[in-house]
């Protein structure tokens, strides 16, 4: 059975158009991942021009690889193209969900200095439930992001509602 909704949530944080734009890539790439079997998560990296630099899907199911998170995912094919260090530093982390601390420390390791994210953790487990199998370390992508010598800036939930539904029906009780 799933727990009720907490009574204190995090507000929605509102986005400017180009934020939204690639928030919804992000829950673009959620969806598809659903489709295929995966938990519905997606990201896309964007440089601080514009450019999309990488995309990735969860694919954990798809690969039974425990670590193939969305952001994980856009991480691993971003670094196939070797790029600057600086210029991560100026990119920004689009992620369907707020990051999980796997996924934060992997953000802090690419030099991403930017991360804007849809649902944030506190939704998310209640469409997790209560089975083991489906819980995750309760500790927030801001805590992981807040321990990092260089800051990352660090955006959501926003566009709460769109985020939230490719989990609908997707997790079991």
């Amino acid at each position: 059975m799933s727990r009720a909704m907490p009574s204190s949530l995090p507000a929605e944080t509102p986005l400017d158009e180009r934020d939204g734009r690639y928030l919804r890539k992000a829950i673009f790439w959620s969806h598809a991942s659903g489709r295929r079997g995966n938990r519905p998560f997606g990201a896309v990296i964007v440089s601080d021009d514009g450019e999309v630099l990488a995309e990735g899907y969860n694919n954990t199911f798809e690969t039974g690889d425990c670590t193939g998170h969305a952001e994980v995912s856009a991480i691993r094919a971003l670094a196939l193209k070797r790029p600057d260090r600086d210029v991560l530093a100026r990119a920004t982390m689009y992620a369907s969900g707020e990051p999980c601390v796997m996924c934060a420390g992997a953000i802090f390791w690419a030099n991403i200095g930017r991360v804007v994210f849809g649902i944030d953790a506190e939704r998310l487990r209640v469409f997790r439930g209560e089975r083991q199998d489906q819980r995750d370390a309760e500790l927030s992508c801001r805590d992981v992001f807040a321990a990092s010598p260089h800051p990352i800036e660090c955006i959501g939930p926003a566009l709460i509602a769109e985020a939230s539904a490719p989990h609908e029906g997707k997790w079991k009780c």
